[in-house]
């Protein structure tokens, strides 16, 4: 064998050791526990040069308009937040209201991005009606006229009666406008941090149907609130210090400017979170971006990829 096969065959030896030890870490009883918090924060530490601190906020930008203070790890796990367990084991996305056919392809990536994100099942519940929402659910938008539902019904009555058993996140996805009540214009989603229910909008992302690059840019826009929604479902709350995926946005330029990845403090937090291993993580996610031309995140899940590989 030559000196450079010896090295390849030495590094995949290496990674599925690393992969095995870490997967064993994460039995959640005992001494094992102790383990388990090591195995993510060495892996946390390994990602930290691609950490980038938050940018000031702009006047109409969200930090600059809500009084936060931000989450470290411990801090998140000191909340025991809602979580999977052996009982609660799967997301489930509730469509409310029609989709087209470009629409419909959205949720279907972002069904799929989860699953992936967060190694987790995700099933699809049948579609329910937006005849089926109560006049006081719903309005026409005061300047603009567009039809809005209200976000705390949804969270507050709708999908707590419909959340199934062994649902760890149940997550409404709508082609309709969204507003969280009185002194809001609108807000792209909103999750609950213990209630395990979360609701999003695809009305503000651009016709997906216009021509692929208005495709594109819808796509990367409802993968972020997405994952940004299920986050808060799990208790991770709006990130503070670094450019990260659980920033908040206040307008669609701001989500735009925001990434779809998560930092590095917050990637530990998905992985305590729910109990995975991050290289398989990051190889599916990076099979994920290279299949939907997702540029800027193939190259921070690959450089986390190798980040984590590294001695």
């Amino acid at each position: 064998m030559s000196p450079a096969s010896f090295r390849r065959r030495f590094r995949r030896i290496a990674w599925w050791a690393a992969a095995a030890c870490f997967a064993l870490a994460h039995c959640r009883c005992g001494s094992a526990q102790a383990v388990d918090l090591a195995a993510i924060r060495t892996a946390g530490a390994k990602l930290q040069p691609l950490a980038a601190a938050k940018r000031p906020a702009g006047p109409s930008d969200w930090l600059a308009n809500h009084r936060e203070s931000g989450q470290t790890f411990d801090h998140y796990r000191a909340t025991d937040p809602n979580r999977p367990t052996r009982q609660l084991t799967t997301i489930y996305i509730q469509p409310l209201g029609a989709f087209s056919a470009a629409e419909q392809k959205l949720l279907d990536r972002a069904a799929e991005l989860l699953r992936v994100f967060y190694r987790l099942p995700v099933k699809s519940l049948e579609p329910i009606a937006l005849a089926e929402l109560p006049a006081r659910a719903r309005r026409k938008q005061p300047s603009v006229g567009n039809e809005q539902i209200l976000t705390t019904y949804v969270l507050n009555e709708l999908l707590p009666a419909r959340r199934p058993r062994d649902a760890v996140a149940l997550l409404a996805l709508t082609a309709v406008d969204l507003w969280p009540g009185e002194g809001w214009n609108f807000v792209f989603g909103q999750g609950a941090l213990r209630e395990r229910v979360g609701v999003y909008s695809l009305a503000r992302y651009g016709d997906p149907a216009e021509d692929d690059a208005a495709y594109q840019l819808a796509l990367r826009r409802t993968l972020k609130v997405a994952c940004h929604e299920t986050g808060h479902m799990l208790g991770i709350v709006h990130c503070t210090a670094s450019e990260c995926g659980m920033n908040g946005s206040n307008t669609i330029d701001e989500l735009d400017r925001n990434q779809l990845g998560f930092c590095p403090a917050c990637e530990q937090k998905v992985w305590w979170a729910c109990h995975l291993d991050p290289r398989q993580r990051y190889a599916g996610l990076i099979e994920f971006a290279r299949a939907n031309q997702l540029a800027d995140e193939l190259r921070l899940w690959e450089a986390s990829s190798r980040l984590l590989i590294a001695k």
